[in-house]
């Protein structure tokens, strides 16, 4: 254990954004226990196994471990049922890992705060509608639950936001959501990419050749993948699509309607695969508001440039013209339309690309860096943790 320091993560369930953060947290603090929620082996990264996991109770509820969604009423209580012994406590948390209690002092690693709290209608899918007689029935019937456990739960989560002693945020994004949520003005400290190119050994996608369009999201309705499959229908190009969810079965359809023979949805893939396909692409395509723009940062390390939403956290991550292009979401509700993804898409295809440029843009956001700035930020509330005369705001 990295002396007086304990982790946390809300969930390790699946593979995701957050996830690989809470595995660099692991790496920057060596042999320190990371507490979560619940554990799901084959959900999320096999890198977990070597970390000194210990969930809560709410673990032994098999059917949980595999949809933590379902988890959701239970959680605030298994959360407050752990105890975490240490002197202090970082927390990656997008709801829940920041209310753990018994460490003298709380760093808070936020990605987003709660958006079934705060952002209920993207958690859900705005765009239910339309979307199938059993989806709207699941997300009415998930709205009714959040509307019955909202306002418990708000309650809670400030108040685990307020115990904290330092909040650091992924993005501006998430910087502003922060002080909307708890008034808190928090430090952005953007994570690093955590798939580069020299990990390992690459691992084809059968059927394709290199060139095709790429898109790397969970397959939520909030990620926008529909559009950037109608856009590879528009323009004719092949498609590959990496991530799992819910909406898998409404894509297959959108696929064969409207871009039928050129979308390859490859669902769930090992690093290997995800080099070889990052490697590989002509473009990343991203058409989601996110809080954090991270897959451009891995596509540029191998030199990849991208098309994306230009709003949200790729504001952060990608500078029009260096490493990608922006396309625009509509005026109604920010949600961008095929044919703009698609002439994005085209204007990144014609561009001539410094891919070495794009390799020292992402190097700016190294692994090295966070570290340093992370274990800054932990050495402070370490003194004052024992007693020491740590000034609070830490040494930038």
């Amino acid at each position: 254990m990295t002396d007086g320091v304990v982790l946390a993560h809300d969930y390790a369930t699946q593979r995701g954004g957050a996830e690989r953060v809470a595995l660099v947290l692991a790496r920057t603090f060596p042999g320190s226990p990371m507490h979560t929620t619940l554990y799901d082996p084959a959900g999320t990264f096999p890198e977990f196994a070597d970390v000194d996991l210990r969930p809560t109770s709410l673990d032994a509820v098999g059917p949980l471990r595999r949809h933590h969604r379902a988890a959701l009423p239970f959680l605030a209580r298994a959360v407050d049922g752990a105890r975490v012994e240490g002197d202090v406590l970082v927390a990656s948390s997008t709801g829940w890992a920041h209310g753990f209690r018994g460490a003298a002092r709380t760093v808070v690693y936020c990605h987003a705060p709660a958006r079934w709290l705060y952002q209920t209608e993207r958690y859900l899918g705005s765009h239910s509608a339309g979307r199938g007689l059993s989806a709207r029935a699941r997300a009415g019937a998930t709205r009714a639950a959040l509307a019955a456990v909202a306002p418990g739960l708000r309650g809670w989560d400030a108040r685990a936001a307020a115990r904290a002693d330092v909040y650091l945020v992924n993005s501006t994004v998430t910087q502003r959501a922060v002080r909307a949520a708890y008034g808190i003005e928090a430090e952005v400290l953007a994570p690093p990419p955590a798939l580069l190119p020299a990990d390992g050994d690459d691992s084809p996608v059968p059927g394709l050749e290199p060139g095709f369009l790429l898109c790397v999201a969970r397959l939520l309705p909030y990620k926008n993948v529909d559009v950037v499959v109608e856009a590879a229908g528009l323009l004719g190009k092949q498609l590959l699509v990496i991530g799992d969810g819910p909406d898998m079965a409404r894509l297959r359809s959108v696929a064969d309607a409207r871009a039928r023979g050129l979308v390859t949805l490859a669902g769930r893939v090992d690093d290997a695969t995800l080099r070889w396909a990052y490697r590989n692409a002509s473009v990343l395509v991203a058409a989601s508001f996110e809080d954090y723009g991270l897959t451009p940062l891995e596509a540029g390390a191998f030199g990849l440039p991208v098309a994306v939403l230009g709003d949200g956290g790729y504001l952060d991550t990608v500078v029009d013209g260096l490493n990608g292009v922006y396309f625009a979401g509509s005026a109604e509700d920010g949600t961008p339309r095929p044919v703009e993804v698609s002439l994005a898409v085209d204007a990144a295809l014609l561009r001539d690309w410094d891919r070495d440029a794009i390799r020292e843009h992402v190097a700016r956001f190294s692994e090295e860096r966070f570290g340093q700035r992370l274990r800054a930020v932990v050495d402070v509330q370490l003194a004052a943790a024992r007693g020491g005369a740590g000034v609070l705001e830490g040494v930038r």
